[in-house]
């Protein structure tokens, strides 16, 4: 799937490019913030954020021939393989991490692990696409159990870190099912 490809799916799913989103979301990030997407597959997303003009992107993969892939088609943005569980990166390194569609694929024991790292390597802001339910919500995926989960997101990361702030949140139903993703925009707040 191409960036265009990948856009067109969001337009069909839910009414609204991933462009658009971005542009909404990140407004007031400057071109040359240093983002991270944690869990990059074959860089859409980052591909995406290089076509609205952000030129410090980095990606991690822990799956090699998405990594290969990505690398095959990203041009002037940093690849890495690598885990969520252990970003190879200092504290506070960028000033914006994401995630898209990654969180529902770590199991509820597991997330805290992974949320710590987004935490701490991030200097202002997380954000996040992830499928929403209010409440954690086990979904078999591909005939499997114990591989995705629902939840909200968001407030998995308020309820850990009580620096942080919503700075937006959308809900995003579905057009053609029930189904409800969640797109949240946090930031780090420094106490008075």
């Amino acid at each position: 799937m191409t960036p265009e490809q990948a856009d067109s799916l969001w337009l069909s799913n839910y009414g609204i490019s991933r462009t658009e989103l971005n542009r909404r979301f990140l407004k007031d990030l400057p071109l040359n913030s240093r983002i991270l997407e944690v869990g990059c597959n074959i860089a859409n997303q980052l591909l995406l954020l290089q076509q609205l003009g952000y030129t410090e992107l980095y990606g991690i993969e822990a799956q090699n021939y998405a990594i290969k892939i990505a690398r095959s088609r990203a041009q002037d943005i940093n690849l890495l393989h690598g885990t969520a569980f252990d970003l190879p990166f200092k504290d506070g390194f960028f000033d914006l991490v994401f995630t898209s569609s990654v969180l529902i694929h770590i199991a509820p024991t597991d997330l805290g692990a992974v949320l710590d790292e987004v935490h701490r390597c991030t200097r202002t802001y997380i954000l996040g696409m992830e499928y929403y339910a209010p409440t954690v919500t086990e979904v078999n995926y591909r005939d499997r159990n114990e591989l995705l989960w629902k939840m909200d997101y968001a407030q998995q990361y308020l309820d850990r870190f009580k620096d942080l702030e919503v700075v937006q949140e959308q809900r995003l139903p579905y057009l053609e099912n029930d189904n409800v993703d969640s797109m949240f925009l946090l930031r780090k707040v420094t106490a008075c």
